[in-house]
């Protein structure tokens, strides 16, 4: 039972992850250049992105994803969203932009940074035995960490996939009301204009045939 224990806070004292990470909603208007920028305080950690484009025009947008040095490590262009993981082998501020330049519209953006770093196990030698449940533990976790993961992406997408719907929703709306006052004004011109031409029909037949 202490052996259970003791490789149960083992595990969770080793498989302790710093994670700063940066969740955002942003709007980026037409002809906007916006950056956004993540410290890593050593090399080696995990940097992961992700972004969404939720409403605005077409849902695309420019990105790129720059190093200390401002070497291009990710770009691409009329993106609607992205998911990537990368590991940064310098110490320094990392750069995150967005580009809007090419478009009329503005975009609404939802985008993370998170910034993550795993120390190594480091065991003393009255830890040895206890080698086998740390094991067992630390792949139990990951595991987990790994679904968690998943059902986060999942969350983002159906999230991502709400908001574009909404958006296509009040474009259509807007689309057949303006549609609708068009038709109307049409018929009111159509009526109008067919009562103007049997009153000029009449009115000049009336004045031919009078005696």
């Amino acid at each position: 039972m202490f052996s259970l224990k003791a490789a149960l806070a083992i595990a969770i004292g080793t498989l302790a992850i710093s994670v700063r990470a940066t969740a955002l909603t942003a709007l980026l208007a037409a002809g906007e250049r916006s950056c956004y920028y993540a410290d890593v305080d050593g090399a080696g950690e995990k940097v992961g992105f992700y972004f969404a484009v939720q409403s605005g025009g077409s849902f695309e947008v420019d990105y790129v994803v720059l190093d200390p040095d401002d070497k291009v490590l990710l770009e691409g262009n009329n993106e609607r969203q992205g998911d990537f993981i990368f590991t940064a082998n310098k110490v320094g501020e990392y750069s995150f932009c967005f580009e809007n330049e090419a478009s009329t519209t503005d975009k609404l953006l939802d985008f993370d940074i998170m910034v993550e770093s795993e120390p190594r196990r480091t065991l003393s030698g009255q830890q040895q035995p206890l080698k086998e449940h740390t094991s067992s533990l630390e792949e139990s976790t990951y595991k987990i960490s790994g679904l968690l993961s998943s059902i986060t992406r999942t969350q983002k997408y159906f999230h991502t996939r709400h908001h574009r719907n909404y958006s296509t929703v009040l474009s259509t709306q807007s689309r057949i009301f303006w549609f609708t006052i068009l038709e109307c004004v049409a018929i009111v011109g159509m009526a109008l204009f067919q009562v103007w031409v049997l009153k000029t029909f009449f009115s000049r037949s009336g004045r031919r045939y009078k005696v």
